[in-house]
């Protein structure tokens, strides 16, 4: 008991700890109702259309998702990085430079994968869906991407303004818009195309929210003439399209690897299985819950510790965040191997009893990689971007050559296991690499501080 008390001191006098916490807190409770909503709309759309349309929408969502991520520099993570780096020196004009840099970016490499979406969706429908009524879906649903112009540039501004309550709400309300859709799709009892146009609605209505909210963040943070700021007055646009173009390439890796298992069993198999296998994927999102929000909360505050070098609290910071994600990966997890089989049973007369195997594997790799949840922010902000780039691309050349061996001879269950495998591989290698260069980072400071003393 004194232990326990003992620790139970130790963090509430951790004040990191409890900013931190504070902050996940305000995504996790707005995610909390957003995924009960997200759980009920995708309950309902797999209910409403069973597991071969059901695999159809997923399909069409993925392949205009995952197009956008092709093309996508994910700005927010040089935004956050860099803008703190320049608030930290008391330079708004420079921070400014990097929000307007980044937003451009951002709003003409959405454009460029919209006109893509459209040019290549004939291909899509032939390899992938396999169901030409799909075709004009395509491009409509792509409508998205002009809606989220500027949502990673807005996110990261909302997060380093410590605005993550109102980032919550956006999501909120962007769940209740699509859970209202599909809702009325199930009354009506309309279909794919119908539910689809929920799915639509509620990410443009995510969008122009978040940019609204960005903006605003902007101007209190870098004052009202922020936008105005030349461009040439950035310092470091070298370094900061290097950063850019390597989470670029770190997205375009995932999107293939990781973020495309749907895509890959409509290719190797067909809808049905992808129905099945969407369906498991979704049910992993209960696990991701509060992981998503430590991870939007936990960067700005390890790239601060970073470049504070302080790193005492930075490894506090990261031993007490993975003791939360095992409590709730392990709850999670339990909950799901027990009332599985029961729900499953229930649900739609057995109809997605198939999908059970599927997340009995996908449990051990999302649970690994939700306890480390930190792997790769720490690398990049110790300045080793490319480093989990590197590793993910060798972890994932050899998933993805499994791939074309496997899943025709095995199924579906081959695509889950190669998924789970990569992600403990991966991350493993990932939290190695992070552990030596914080070591580095730390001799090297302790070598400076005692030549201070000598001198």
């Amino acid at each position: 008991m004194k232990r326990v008390a003992y620790l139970w001191t130790n963090w509430k006098e951790d004040r990191l700890l409890r900013q931190v916490v504070r902050n996940t807190a305000y995504l996790f409770s707005g995610n909390t109702i957003s995924l009960g909503l997200s759980l009920y709309q995708g309950l309902l759309a797999a209910y409403l259309l069973g597991p071969t349309q059901y695999g159809v929408l997923g399909l069409v969502i993925a392949f205009a998702s995952n197009v956008n991520r092709l093309l996508s520099f994910r700005m927010g993570e040089p935004v956050i990085r860099y803008v703190n780096q320049y608030l930290s020196q008391e330079r708004r004009d420079l921070a400014a430079g990097v929000v307007k840099l980044a937003a451009i970016t951002e709003g003409v490499s959405s454009i460029i994968a919209f006109l893509l979406l459209v040019f290549i969706s004939p291909l899509a429908v032939e390899w992938l869906i396999k169901d030409p009524v799909a075709l004009p879906w395509i491009p409509l649903y792509g409508l998205a991407l002009l809606g989220n112009l500027f949502t990673e540039t807005s996110t990261a501004m909302l997060q380093i303004a410590g605005r993550f309550r109102a980032q919550a709400t956006i999501t909120l309300v962007q769940n209740i818009v699509t859970a209202a859709g599909i809702t009325l799709a199930y009354f009506m009892h309309w279909g794919v195309f119908e539910v689809m146009l929920a799915y639509l609605m509620g990410k443009l209505v995510f969008g122009l929210f978040m940019l609204g909210e960005g903006w605003q963040s902007a101007r209190r943070m870098l004052g009202s003439g922020w936008w105005r700021v030349p461009l040439r007055q950035v310092p470091e646009k070298t370094a900061l399209g290097r950063f850019a173009i390597s989470t670029n390439l770190s997205g375009t890796v995932n999107m293939l690897i990781r973020d495309s298992e749907v895509l890959w069993a409509g290719f190797f198999l067909s809808s049905l299985e992808a129905g099945y296998y969407k369906f498991a994927l979704a049910l992993m999102n209960v696990l991701m819950l509060p992981i998503l929000p430590f991870i939007q909360t936990t960067y700005p505050e390890i790239t601060r510790a970073v470049s504070q070098r302080s790193w005492g609290t930075l490894r506090s910071l990261l031993r007490r965040t993975s003791l939360m994600a095992l409590a709730w990966t392990a709850i999670v997890g339990v909950g799901l191997i027990v009332l599985g089989p029961w729900f499953l049973t229930w649900f739609k007369g057995g109809a997605y009893l198939p999908a059970f195997p599927l997340i009995l594997v996908l449990l051990a790799g999302y649970g690994f990689a939700n306890i480390l949840y930190w792997n790769r922010p720490l690398l990049l902000a110790l300045g080793k971007p490319n480093d989990p780039l590197v590793i993910t691309m060798l972890v994932g050349a050899v998933k993805m050559v499994l791939m074309f061996v496997l899943v025709k001879s095995f199924g579906v269950i081959a695509l889950a296991l190669l998924l789970s495998g990569y992600f403990i591989i991966s991350v493993a290698i990932i939290i190695w690499r992070g552990s030596q260069e914080l070591l580095r980072a730390e001799r090297a400071g302790l070598e400076v501080v005692d030549a201070d003393r000598l001198s």
